[in-house]
């Protein structure tokens, strides 16, 4: 099976078990979670349904995640196992089925669909500790199902106990291994380690909660959270050593040697370089595809990374430093029919890596200089010291782990402890520099440089693309630098109006623009990728879509400020907003929750004013007439003599210093998504606008197809219970075949499938009728929780001298309880239905023996 059959083949036999199949969710965290840079398994983006604080779709998900791990970047490629960017398939359970289901739906699923060997699985679970006893019940299921008790084995909690953190849901878990054989290792099981036994998927069974004290307590729901490794089992079904020689990475290392004339398994350096472009190249291009933008923190930093290390392993291939665009292509083409959005996406992603490595490309030509002078001048098997391994990321943006590989293939290692104690003095330098800046060394840095050039004009609210010049300039420590443009199209974020992003050019060479600081009347840009000489001229252009989505969010907060006051009253005032591409919040004084009728026509007025299709324009005037023409001002906030007003139609007038749109129509579908408290007297709405809405509202139709999907799925099932249970759920003319003779008569006993005691009762009467003459018939069902009997005799039974009555007295105490009848039908019911089968046994011996 190929990975792409593979994940399908997954996600449709979960379906079938009655799981609601959601997309992968970004590699960014939703809502920029601030406890992960990114999304690393395939609970993560479920934590607030197992965590309580969300509703569900459904109480059985599965899903196939896109992950990212970063502690593994500089393990990939000296490793065959090492990834940074994963697929992870999952089944959850949102306190629905747990152990014994879980454990059944991972068997059935690696036997029956992937078709693994059941002779070489083995199984760890958790053995157990002071708080927790050991996970005995997870062995049963597991025996249940035919792995003998030594495949397994039971390990400590660093193994097999799942905790999302030092407080917070938790329990035992159990993992499923293939025993890859001999050529891979000493046999032993799981717990020897090593190659030979591969984990290929684990099942956590969340049953606690442990509080600050460390104490544990049973959750009150129960829920299932698995996580099996798409490349893994690629390279079990597909029989190759490592998951590189898989279909998932396979046709990139195959892309990679027609380019640079390179055979992988030609040598360990190049086989190293082969596999950092794989594996980088996915994750560089999925990264990005998901709005991640080089950086020089947080997961900007960790794709600046990635990509830096692919430019770099491919050079030493003789590739150029642009191939990571046609690289990130080929990523684009084969993972194109499962994520849409990478061919979406593709010219935005060559774009972003084919700046960011032209930008690498000359600080790696001149730090390559500079570290082989340094490997030169250093001893053998001796140690490059830290001040030069720092001068090397300092003045040329030299990634450490680059100066670490070209020192141990050299036969020397890198002093990182000192390393890392210049860039702390370097980090407290720019805190120190910063005053009141709170150690934001830019901002520190744009405050000086406003004060020695002249102020820039701001000419974004008409253009969004000007030649100008770069009139002051301040490189920063990081690489970054500050710039003071002549004119500006980008807008410093102000009046809760998100900062611009863009670019800026000079020449062939780019930089992005990823911060604009106010400066009392002036502004600053911090640009990553760029640093141009003071007087040089460059290109300062704004991401359009980026502004378009924002000003139409400002415009929307002005129509939304009118409708609140129209409707509530005027009172109410703007207590605070943000206005981004992504939403709007608009934060009002009203004591109380808002009507959610009140809200439903706030809402009809915004509507109705986007539709009117009114002018919105603005003017600059003295306060005074501002005040008299009854412009709003945000409460508290300073104005100077001279102000702009915003005006939409002849309804709406704002002091504003922000950018709209220049009629409403152009803000396009609107709606509010919430409404709630934010301290006493305040409330915040949140709503969204354009292609924003129309991506909510597409979440909302999957979510809700999804859920009509499940629902029909159900409906169908019981549709074929009922009928099948109004049948008898049998085929009478197979159980006849399967009668036995005694003396003449023709004997059968079953146990059946039945919704109903008359069910039974129906079944035993079709049964006679294929028997003929001579038919003497026992069959049993569950009931419910209840144990049924039936003996049917026709006449010529009852004159060889059986009795359905005797015979219900023989089986019936089996499964605890009696009956009785006449000589041709009786019946009995029990409380015992597990000793169904003891009895129908019981029938057949009576039978043999003519007694009954």
């Amino acid at each position: 099976m190929t990975t792409h059959e593979i994940r399908r083949a997954f996600r449709d036999y979960f379906v079938r078990q009655g799981h609601v199949a959601l997309p992968s969710s970004s590699l960014v965290p939703f809502d920029n979670d601030p406890t992960v840079l990114l999304t690393i398994a395939g609970m993560q983006p479920l934590k607030d349904y197992f965590m309580g604080r969300d509703t569900p779709p459904a109480p059985r998900l599965t899903t196939c995640q896109k992950c990212f791990r970063t502690v593994d970047i500089d393990q990939v490629g000296y490793t065959a196992r090492h990834l940074t960017f994963f697929e992870m398939l999952g089944n959850f359970s949102l306190g629905d089925y747990f152990k014994q289901d879980a454990i059944r739906f991972g068997f059935e699923f690696s036997m029956e669909v992937l078709g693994l060997d059941p002779e070489q699985l083995w199984i760890t679970v958790f053995e157990g500790n002071d708080s927790v006893p050991a996970d005995d019940e997870a062995v049963e299921h597991w025996v249940s199902l035919g792995i003998p008790r030594d495949r397994i084995q039971a390990l400590g909690e660093e193994d097999n106990f799942w905790k999302a953190g030092p407080t917070g849901p938790c329990g035992p878990n159990t993992e499923l291994y293939i025993d890859r054989g001999p050529a891979f290792g000493p046999e032993g099981g799981p717990r020897v380690g090593g190659d030979r036994y591969l984990e290929y998927w684990n099942l956590v069974f969340m049953q606690y909660e442990r509080d600050a004290a460390g104490e544990l307590h049973p959750l009150p729901k129960k829920n299932i959270d698995t996580g099996a490794g798409l490349e893994r089992i690629a390279a079990l079904l597909q029989d190759k050593p490592s998951v590189f020689d898989t279909d998932a990475f396979r046709p990139l290392i195959e892309w990679a040697e027609r380019a640079t004339g390179t055979a992988y398994g030609a040598a360990d350096r190049s086989d190293r370089s082969l596999r950092v472009l794989a594996d980088h190249g996915r994750a560089m291009t999925f990264l990005t595809t998901d709005g991640v933008r080089p950086s020089n923190e947080g997961r900007g930093y960790v794709l600046r990374r990635i990509v830096r290390r692919a430019v770099a392993e491919g050079t030493q291939l003789g590739l150029a430093v642009d191939a990571v665009v046609a690289l990130a292509g080929e990523v684009a083409d084969r993972w194109g029919d499962a994520y849409p959005e990478l061919v979406e996406q593709r010219a935005a992603v060559a774009d972003v890596l084919g700046a960011e490595a032209e930008q690498f490309a000359r600080t790696l030509q001149s730090g390559r200089r500079l570290l082989a002078e340094v490997i030169a001048g250093t001893p053998a098997e001796g140690t490059v010291s830290g001040e030069d391994a720092f001068r090397l990321h300092d003045t040329y943006g030299f990634p450490l782990d680059l100066t670490a590989e070209a020192a141990a293939d050299a036969g020397l290692t890198v002093d990182t402890g000192r390393y890392e104690q210049l860039m702390d003095e370097q980090r407290e330098r720019s805190r120190a520099g910063a005053g009141t800046h709170g150690g934001d060394d830019a901002a520190a840095v744009a405050d000086a440089l406003v004060q020695r050039v002249p102020t820039t004009a701001f000419v974004g609210y008409d253009d969004l693309e000007v030649r100008t010049t770069a009139q002051g300039v301040e490189p920063l420590a990081d690489g970054r630098a500050v710039v003071v443009l002549a004119e500006s199209p980008f807008y410093a974020q102000g009046g809760g109006q998100v900062s611009d992003h863009g670019w800026i050019t000079a020449g062939s060479a780019r930089g992005e623009v990823t911060d604009v600081i106010r400066v009392g009347s002036g502004q600053a840009l911090v640009v990553d990728g760029l640093v141009p000489a003071p007087g040089d001229e460059v290109v300062a252009l704004v991401d359009v879509p980026a502004r378009r989505a924002t000003q139409a969010n400002h415009t929307a907060t002005h129509l939304l400020h009118w409708a609140l006051r129209k409707r509530l009253g005027t009172d109410v005032h703007q207590a605070g907003s943000y206005v981004g591409p992504d939403k709007l919040r608009f934060d009002v004084t009203h004591r109380g929750r808002i009507p959610e009728d009140a809200l439903a026509e706030v809402e009809d007025m915004v509507v109705s004013r986007i539709a009117e299709d009114a002018p919105v324009k603005w003017r600059e005037m003295p306060k005074p007439d501002a005040d008299a023409l009854g412009a709003m001002g945000l409460f508290g906030e300073k104005y100077g003599d001279v102000v702009r007003v915003v005006s939409a139609g002849d309804y709406s007038r704002e002091l504003c210093g922000g950018t709209h749109v220049s009629r409403t129509s152009e803000i396009g579908p609107f709606t509010i998504i919430s409404e709630g408290s934010v301290g006493s007297g305040a409330r915040r709405i949140e709503a969204l606008t354009g292609t924003e809405l129309t991506a909510h509202y597409r979440r909302q139709a999957d979510t809700l197809q999804a859920e009509l999907d499940l629902r029909d799925a159900r409906i169908a099932d019981l549709e074929a219970d009922l009928k099948a249970a109004r049948r008898g759920t049998l085929d009478p003319r197979a159980i006849a075949a399967g009668a036995v003779e005694v003396r003449g008569i023709k004997t059968v006993a079953a146990r059946i499938e039945a919704a109903e005691a008359d069910d039974l009762l129906a079944a035993s009467d079709a049964i006679k009728r294929e028997l003929g003459a001579g038919a003497a018939v026992v069959v049993g069902a569950q009931v419910g929780d209840r144990a049924m009997l039936v003996a049917n005799l026709d006449a010529a039974a009852v004159d060889a001298g059986l009795s359905a009555v005797n015979l219900i007295r023989e089986i019936g105490p089996i499964v605890g309880g009696g009956g009785g009848g006449k000589p041709q039908l009786a019946r009995a019911g029990g409380k015992d239905p597990e000793r169904l089968n003891e009895a129908i046994d019981h029938a057949w011996t009576l039978f043999e023996k003519g007694e009954g």
